[in-house]
């Protein structure tokens, strides 16, 4: 994917303190400029996970900031940012001496993170039903269908896409603000357990029945069966995801 160029650093923080009157300036004078644009760190921690459940980054692979920033036409600042991002959601390790390197999939970690997901997930899609049938009704349809072409086209990244905006979807439904950065990190290792199984699947298995069940329950709101789907499907996704991760291995997936 190839980002817009770095934004120019931005001198908001002098311009905000001229503005305010000598008491208040005094008082805003440990603030410092704002640097980056957010979306721009997003951005590039989105490549980088690319790169990573798409197999062309590999566990144990040491993660290299100048080739990164190159490739990307960034600066090494917001490189940094998005490793540090994707450090403190489990998807980066530390390397030995110094350095960062992919980390490796724990299938214990993994089961642990889906069942906080089934918990909140049930959760939100039983207020989804209280609260937003109609919405779920007008937009969710267009999200079934993308997530079966996502399937039928073969592509990890797209199926990857499709499921994350699909749960993204619920929790906007939820009408609870605290449900999607309170599963964001479970998100990101997500999509990094998916990129490893689907990779090795020959046949990934199809989930959008599930999805289309949960979404037909919200439109009926039918409460306690989304709740009872949700929490169903993430379950049979975790047995289902570590089950594969394990194989013939005891530990960490390497």
């Amino acid at each position: 994917m190839k980002l817009t160029p770095q934004m120019a650093e931005l001198t908001v923080g002098a311009r905000m303190a001229a503005s305010l009157p000598p008491s208040a300036r005094a008082r805003k004078t440990h603030m410092k400029a704002l640097t980056l644009q957010p979306n721009l760190v997003e951005q590039v921690r989105d490549a980088i996970l690319d790169e990573i459940t798409s197999g062309h980054l590999a566990p144990g692979e040491r993660i290299i900031q100048e080739q990164i920033a190159q490739a990307l036409g960034v600066s090494r600042q917001p490189v940094q940012q998005a490793l540090l991002l994707l450090r403190n959601q489990g998807v980066l390790q530390d390397a030995p001496g110094r350095g960062l390197i992919v980390a490796s999939l724990d299938p214990e970690h993994v089961s642990h993170m889906y069942d906080m997901r089934a918990v909140i997930e049930g959760l939100a899609c039983r207020r989804a039903a209280e609260g937003n049938a109609e919405r779920a009704a007008k937009l969710g349809p267009a999200l079934i269908e993308a997530g079966r072409k996502a399937v039928l086209s073969g592509s990890v990244a797209k199926m990857i896409v499709a499921d994350m905006r699909f749960h993204e979807f619920l929790y906007m439904l939820s009408g609870n603000p605290l449900v999607g950065p309170s599963l964001a990190t479970h998100l990101t290792y997500t999509q990094r357990v998916m990129g490893v199984v689907l990779l090795r699947d020959e046949k990934p298995r199809d989930i959008w029945d599930q999805h289309a069940q949960i979404l037909n329950a919200i439109c009926a709101r039918d409460a306690d069966r989304a709740e009872a789907l949700a929490r169903q499907h993430i379950t049979q996704a975790s047995g289902f995801m570590v089950s594969r991760l394990r194989g013939d291995n005891a530990g960490p997936i390497e």
